[in-house]
């Protein structure tokens, strides 16, 4: 069954549901852990978004993460391999039926933490984009709510 979502205003409790999160995964990654940095839209303040937290917790290497895949699904989270990007590793981690966190594991090295940094930080300091994006979001939503595509996007 896909993971069901919803769609909301900017929620001030995001960046507090991510310190949460980021606790746990230093818990599970212990040493292995170098960092853990909340991304996507929920990291953007004022920012429209289902309110599922993204975070890339970013790790020595890779291999670190496949060792640990079972603590991590021993804690709940679903692990998804790579899911399209390599070098990552996605994780999921639903209650009941809604989706309520995507973890985007890397390796310290890997250039695509630096893309989805950069991305928020876009809208961060670009109002304008920063809106129309929400809009774009919220017609999206309006034509397909609900459901998500198990693709691990930060959407």
């Amino acid at each position: 069954m896909p993971s069901k979502y919803t769609f909301s205003d900017y929620n001030s409790r995001w960046p507090e549901e991510f310190a949460l999160e980021a606790e746990r995964i230093r818990a599970i990654l212990g040493d292995a852990l170098i960092d853990v940095h909340h991304i996507g839209s929920t990291s953007v303040p004022g920012l429209a978004a289902k309110p599922v937290i993204d975070l890339i917790p970013v790790v020595k290497s890779i291999q670190q993460i496949d060792d640990l895949t079972p603590a991590m699904s021993a804690a709940g989270y679903k692990a998804w391999g790579d899911y399209g990007i390599p070098g990552r590793r996605l994780f999921t981690k639903d209650d009941r039926e809604l989706r309520t966190h995507n973890l985007h594991c890397f390796a310290q090295d890997d250039l695509e933490i630096e893309r989805h940094l950069a991305f928020c930080a876009y809208l961060r300091a670009h109002q304008k984009v920063c809106d129309e994006y929400a809009a774009l979001k919220r017609e999206v939503y309006a034509r397909h709510p609900g459901i998500i595509v198990e693709s691990g996007s930060t959407a």
